[in-house]
């Protein structure tokens, strides 16, 4: 019967992330450097919330939204925290997590032959749904630009089928981020066309140097951005599987529609566990991204030491170094570095074919562990480059 099944989801591949991680489960003594997951524990005032909402019986279905608590201290701690407003009740939704919100949103923005422009290396989540709803993804080549996507870039890549823009910032894999002006300039060349922005904003709290800016705060791009967040990175909360939707009514009420019929609503014990985050934890991330900021320093000063090519990463947790001077395929590295080094990393060509010739590194890992694995890759390196 396979035969028979959706050729577009059999054309799609599981994520190069994912593959690899599986193949490192064969090396049980290989030290870590590949999963985007906090380390840091979900905060116990959030815990023992989710632990009050079972036993006072919170356990049925809350409206498709979300619980109007919920979505109040949402759109409350977006206004606070990057001073965009949103009508609780008719401009966000709660949804599974961000996958989620970006595959409802896909769909209900998404049609056969549309263009979606993606800046790239870029998370590879994104190619997928959009192939799945018959649209295409542009990748725009960002390496000469310091992984950032320019207005410029943008406005040569723009074409009659253009229908939408993914900005994903701070950046998955590469860390990087926009600046206002960067910012401003795209918001130009956007405001007076019909082309929606796809916001991923789920590293927002994790911002090094500078607050982060939401281009849906920029004049006259509320009513073509659709804003994706959540609690999994802010609050160490990926498995509570909190996400969210913010956008202009006119939009939101139509992905509310597929929200509803894909899954009637998010966890309703994890929505009491979010409402404590966003709320009396509003500022949880402050201490977890001090850590962050020392293990980002660690890491960047250890392999410029060694000689590797890498941009400084100003948000989420993420290192994206070249290893084009090895002469090595970017999965053929990861493998190598895994077999000889016992040092698992994710091969650069999992975030699209520009992503080849680099490896990312995650540093959501204790000191430790960073300075084991840091260890390992500074013997492979060296011992690569005298053979070199």
């Amino acid at each position: 019967m396979e035969n028979r099944l959706n050729s577009r989801v059999k054309a799609i591949e599981i994520s190069g992330i994912r593959q690899f991680f599986n193949r490192v489960g064969q090396y049980p003594d290989a030290v870590q450097l590949t999963i985007g997951q906090p380390d840091f524990a979900t905060p116990d005032h959030i815990k023992e919330a989710g632990k009050r909402a079972i036993e006072e019986g919170f356990t049925t279905y809350t409206k498709n939204p979300g619980d109007d608590a919920l979505v109040e201290a949402a759109a409350t701690f977006m206004e606070k925290k990057y001073g965009l407003s949103y009508d609780p009740f008719t401009e966000v939704i709660t949804t599974v997590g961000a996958s989620q919100a970006i595959d409802i949103t896909m769909r209900s923005i998404l049609e056969e032959g549309d263009e979606v422009l993606l800046p790239a290396p870029v998370y590879p989540a994104y190619e997928p749904i959009i192939r799945l709803c018959g649209a295409i993804p542009v990748f725009i080549d960002t390496r000469e630009t310091g992984f950032k996507l320019t207005a410029e870039q943008i406005e040569e890549a723009i074409t009659h089928k253009t229908k939408a823009v993914m900005l994903p910032y701070p950046s998955n894999p590469t860390g990087v981020v926009l600046t206002l002006e960067d910012i401003q300039q795209i918001a130009e060349t956007l405001r007076d066309r019909e082309i929606f922005v796809v916001s991923d904003e789920i590293y927002s709290e994790l911002q090094f140097g500078q607050e982060h800016v939401s281009i849906a705060s920029m004049e006259g791009m509320k009513e073509k951005t659709v804003v994706i967040n959540g609690v999994s990175k802010s609050h160490s909360m990926t498995g509570w599987r909190i996400g969210f939707v913010f956008a202009s009514e006119a939009i939101l009420k139509h992905i509310l529609k597929v929200h509803q019929y894909n899954v009637s609503c998010a966890t309703s014990i994890s929505q009491k566990a979010a409402i404590e985050a966003l709320t009396n934890g509003i500022d949880d991330a402050d201490p977890m991204k001090i850590e962050y900021e020392k293990r980002r320093d660690y890491m960047y000063n250890r392999l410029i030491n060694m000689g590797m090519q890498v941009e400084q990463p100003q948000g989420a947790f993420y290192m994206f170094p070249s290893i084009k001077e090895s002469g090595l395929a970017s999965f053929d590295f990861a493998l190598q570095l895994l077999e000889e080094a016992k040092l698992a990393v994710v091969p650069g060509n999992a975030f699209s074919v520009y992503g080849e010739g680099y490896i990312r590194l995650s540093y959501a890992y204790n000191m430790e562990n960073l300075q084991v694995a840091l260890d390992r890759l500074e013997t492979f390196w060296k011992k690569l480059s005298s053979t070199s």
